[in-house]
């Protein structure tokens, strides 16, 4: 009963802002998105699977990649980044395991779209986008389908955003070599990051990290491929 309770909580926080240029196609294509590429593949959190079906997805990507919106695969969004494939999107906001009204950090805001779905779970969300024609379009696009509990800014999201912390979670967009210090100090005891680590432009783990008293927990969860994080985490150390 406290499960179904959690869940029914969840879906009614499930923010519903105006569906810009929605159709009947569009519709269909992202219930066929989340039943075949993300419940299929093992998501079963009603919250998660909820929000995917909500956020429209086509007003995150640019106009010439319209018709492969609701594609089981990454697109280009120009500024030599993508937006992630969905089922990425969906696994990485499960790992958060947010609850209703979690603060959340995003670093890399890219399209907007991964801001868009942690917001459509009720979250209070502050993204950063170190690329500022990136950052514009992405804040233009959550004034007009009304996305108000996102805060977004121009910046290198390396360090966070720490007059909001602490967060309850953070999600890192991009590869990272490490585990970025500035992020674990903001992350509340119990906290979760995930990120996709290792190599910029090699092999990376997508890892779930746990903030526990003084140190962090890292478990590993799959392959993956993401496009680098730049700023200060290219800098040589």
């Amino acid at each position: 009963m406290r499960m179904l309770f959690w869940c029914l909580c969840s879906l009614l926080l499930v923010t519903q802002p105006a569906k810009a240029d929605e159709t009947p196609q569009t519709s269909a294509a992202r219930e066929r998105m989340v039943r075949e590429q993300i419940k299929a593949r093992g998501i079963a959190n009603p919250a998660v699977l909820a929000a995917m079906g909500t956020v429209p997805r086509h007003r995150f990507v640019p106009a010439d990649q319209l018709r492969a919106a609701y594609d089981d695969r990454p697109l280009p969004i120009g500024e030599g980044q993508t937006i992630s494939q969905p089922y990425i999107v969906a696994l990485m906001t499960d790992l958060l395991g947010l609850a209703p009204a979690a603060r959340v950090l995003e670093v890399g805001t890219g399209s907007g779209y991964q801001a868009a779905v942690l917001a459509a779970l009720g979250a209070e969300v502050y993204t950063v986008e170190i690329k500022q024609p990136l950052h514009a379009k992405a804040a233009a696009a959550f004034e007009h389908l009304g996305y108000r509990s996102i805060k977004s800014r121009h910046g290198d999201g390396y360090f966070g955003w720490e007059e909001a912390a602490p967060f309850d979670a953070i999600m890192i967009t991009a590869a990272v070599d490490h585990i970025p210090p500035p992020l674990l100090a903001q992350l509340k005891e119990g906290g979760r990051l995930v990120l996709p680590l290792g190599s910029p432009f090699g092999y990376q783990n997508l890892v779930l990290v746990t903030r526990r008293g003084g140190d962090h927990e890292v478990r590993q969860i799959a392959g993956v491929l993401f496009v680098p994080l730049t700023g200060r985490a290219l800098e040589k150390k």
